[in-house]
């Protein structure tokens, strides 16, 4: 399973994965095609090494690659948001 793992302003160290990313390569093909949404983005889950909370976002199935770390963060700060309010 490839992970990803950024550093936020607070030193919150941030471990991204795509979800179904630990199956069999052939499994995991047919997991994200079937969870890749319409504009092609893929369900990603990333935990923190702190007490937050772990937050679920969509990002572009090449995200290891091509996504930026300030791009990361700022989906992961947008969804900690929403989760807030949500529970509001």
């Amino acid at each position: 399973m490839t992970q990803r793992d950024i550093t936020d302003t607070q030193a919150t160290t941030w471990t991204c994965v795509q979800a179904y990313g630990g199956l069999t390569d052939e499994k995991a093909e047919i997991a994200a095609s079937l969870t890749e949404t319409d504009s092609g983005h893929v369900p990603v889950v990333c935990t923190p090494s702190g007490g937050a909370q772990s937050v679920r976002i969509e990002l572009p199935k090449n995200w290891l690659e091509d996504t930026t770390d300030e791009a990361l963060l700022a989906s992961i700060a947008e969804a900690q948001t929403t989760a807030s309010q949500e529970q509001e």
